[in-house]
């Protein structure tokens, strides 16, 4: 999955806000066509009794400086599944104890060869949004006090259905099941075998790609391809 994605806050993102029973909206959803790694995003997260709208920094990793936050020089605006269990990655305590969802209009892909791209697609939701998998950290500033949210996208490898348009890896969409979102967002949910079936490719949704001209621009130039859910 490229670092890209479409935060648009239609009528069929609010529904989906709805249903995922939010009842604390500390930050307003972020409202955009176009977001890009290491820009703010909206996740929801389970603060106590609390389900939370909040502001995050789309790169798990952050290094501190005199008064704010900044990006690390390592990359983690994704997280692969394989390190999800491996000690001492990035993603390993997260997956235990702050998983949080990224609801989306949808996402872009870049397809990459010798290291320049030969296409960019668009993906979304036949209807309404999208639940993406992600984890969290919470960061205090030493200096300021400032407390910061950072977060990224579980990938998985790619889909069979993708291959054409990315060949690498895809982000983890969740079903839109309350019972497993409910488990997801739970930091005391510690049954991590009950998430084993979401760590292979699977596409819980139909979606919609469109081949585009840049990232920037998004018009598209192809005829729009179904991609049907499994």
């Amino acid at each position: 999955m490229c670092g890209r994605l479409n935060t648009t806050f239609d009528s069929g993102v609010k529904k989906l806000y709805t249903r995922l029973k939010i009842n604390k909206v500390i930050d307003r959803p972020i409202d955009r066509r176009f977001v890009k790694a290491a820009d703010t995003v909206s996740i929801v997260r389970n603060v106590g009794e609390q389900r939370r709208v909040e502001s995050a920094m789309w790169w798990l990793l952050l290094d501190q400086t005199d008064n704010d936050f900044r990006p690390s020089r390592f990359t983690s605006f994704n997280t692969r599944f394989d390190k999800l269990n491996t000690p001492q990655s990035a993603g390993y305590q997260a997956y235990r104890s702050s998983r949080c969802i990224i609801a989306v209009k949808g996402f872009g892909e870049t397809e990459f060869v010798d290291k320049k791209p030969i296409h960019y697609f668009d993906m979304q939701a036949e209807s309404g949004g999208l639940i993406l998998a992600g984890l969290y950290r919470t960061w205090q500033h030493k200096n300021t006090g400032e407390i910061k949210l950072s977060c990224s996208v579980i990938t998985l490898p790619a889909h069979e259905k993708l291959k054409h348009i990315h060949s690498k890896a895809m982000p983890m969409i969740l079903p839109q099941n309350s019972s497993l979102v409910d488990k997801w967002l739970d930091p005391q949910f510690d049954e991590l075998d009950q998430f084993e079936h979401l760590l292979q490719p699977r596409l819980p949704q139909s979606l919609i790609a469109h081949q585009i001209d840049r990232p920037m621009t998004y018009q598209s130039i192809s005829s729009p391809q179904t991609i049907p859910y499994d």
